[in-house]
């Protein structure tokens, strides 16, 4: 049966709450916690650090428990609501450290909080991805799902990017402590509506009881599968590319493009950004998939984002008293990762298919923990990327009597730039040289997987 409007409608919703929380907590955790609380970037860069390696035992093992588990309501959505009460409740308590804590006991509470806003992440974004196959039928309206869910996921996202700081400014009336703590609730409660609509809404349509592997036999079935392993370090290489720049472009429209202007010129430049990746999610990742393969899409993506990133770091060492001229890069940047955010999440699941014609067995929750691991490992290593950078740079919070934000000494200014453009420069080409090389799975070959998996 295929899926009804309804259906897809209520997964959207989930997928764009999850965000909303995801690209909070990734793009504004060390933020809060260095420029506005004062924790040493470095302690930060640590504490971000060593909870991706916590998740690293965690993740997997979450996908073990969620393909064991048997339930009249399923075995994804019970994990999918209770994992997502309980982030949402740790979401906001991490947006909402204690006044009276400082020094060590402020570094304490922000490495438990988070750890436990990793875990409780990771209970419900396992089950929601790895529902796609349980209640697709494969093919056309897999990919179709998955690239409506991905697409609306993006949407979380760049309404995040789009109206956060807006948002503090006007809940904390100044107060940038207050501001994030009450906008963390607002997300916190979203988060918590969407998912429930999806919880009620979606069922699972396949029957199969598929044994459930080990934590030994899931590593094992994961480095067999050389396709799903060769998307895991696509994705960690893009995101990581993606998040550096994320984390720190505001310390940028803060430190070097300054002066009182620098929060309209950062609330514009987002806006914009978060506008046309949601535009190439729903409107340029449809067209061209429409006269190109999904492959060809994807190096047309890396192709876009590289020559946007070389345009910024153009624009920045030229002319930074215009902000108009930081839209042409943002245009390329933005359409970029959209439309890869959309494509890695479809390579993903096509993974499946072929592990289980290649290894016996459908993992749906072991190849798509992975994905939950390594886009948190990515964050965690760009924040880590980031933290140094904001250590070497030896930017403040302080500014002028009248509030104005003073731009950085030159040399911070230089190591702020090239950070956030060269580095994932690199990141970038080093992804698309391995995928070229390494992946496999285009249209005629998953087509064939197909045929022999119905044999």
């Amino acid at each position: 049966m295929k899926l009804s409007l309804k259906e897809k409608i209520s997964y959207g919703l989930g997928a764009v709450g999850k965000d909303m929380v995801y690209m909070l907590s990734a793009s504004y955790i060390l933020y809060y916690y260095q420029d506005i609380l004062g924790v040493s970037a470095i302690a930060m860069g640590v504490i971000l650090m060593v909870a991706r390696v916590f998740d690293a035992f965690n993740d997997p093992i979450m996908g073990v428990i969620v393909a064991k588990t048997k339930t009249r309501w399923g075995k994804f959505r019970p994990w999918l609501l209770i994992g997502t009460v309980l982030n949402a409740f740790i979401l906001y308590f991490l947006f909402a450290a204690p006044p009276a804590l400082n020094g060590n006991g402020l570094i304490a509470y922000a490495a438990a909080t988070y750890i436990l806003w990793g875990v409780t992440y990771t209970m419900m974004d396992i089950p929601f991805w790895s529902m796609i196959p349980a209640f697709t039928e494969g093919g056309k309206e897999r990919e179709g799902l998955s690239t409506l869910a991905r697409s609306c996921a993006g949407v979380g996202s760049a309404l995040i990017t789009i109206i956060t700081m807006a948002s503090v400014a006007w809940l904390g009336q100044g107060n940038e402590r207050t501001g994030f703590q009450l906008f963390a609730l607002i997300v916190a409660a979203l988060f918590i509506v969407f998912t429930t609509i999806a919880c009620i809404t979606i069922k699972e349509k396949s029957t199969v009881d598929v044994d459930s592997p080990s934590v030994g036999q899931m590593f094992k079935a994961l480095l067999q599968n050389d396709q799903a392993m060769m998307v895991v370090l696509t994705i960690v290489l893009v995101n990581c590319s993606l998040y550096i720049t994320s984390n720190l472009v505001i310390y940028f429209f803060k430190y070097d493009f300054g002066g009182e202007s620098w929060l309209s010129a950062y609330t514009l430049f987002n806006t914009f950004g978060g506008g046309i990746q949601i535009l190439s999610m729903m409107l340029f990742f449809p067209l061209l998939r429409k006269v190109l393969s999904a492959i060809q899409v994807f190096y047309v993506s890396f192709a876009m984002a590289i020559v946007g990133y070389i345009a910024l770091l153009v624009v920045i060492f030229s002319n930074m008293s215009n902000v108009f001229l930081l839209l042409i890069p943002a245009f390329f940047i933005f359409v970029a990762f959209g439309m890869l955010t959309v494509l890695t999440t479809v390579f993903l699941a096509n993974t499946v298919d072929y592990g289980e014609l290649k290894n016996k067995r459908r993992d749906e929750s072991v190849i798509f923990s992975m994905q939950t691991f390594v886009v948190k490992l990515a964050s965690g290593v760009a924040a880590l990327i980031a933290s140094i950078c904001l250590a070497v740079c030896n930017l403040s919070s302080d500014t002028t009597d009248t509030g104005v934000v003073e731009v950085a000494a030159g040399s911070s200014v230089l190591w702020l730039r090239l950070t956030m453009t060269v580095i994932p420069i690199v990141g970038l080409l080093i992804a698309v040289f391995l995928f070229r090389k390494k992946y496999i799975l285009t249209d005629e070959k998953l087509a064939e997987i197909t045929e022999q998996i119905k044999k």
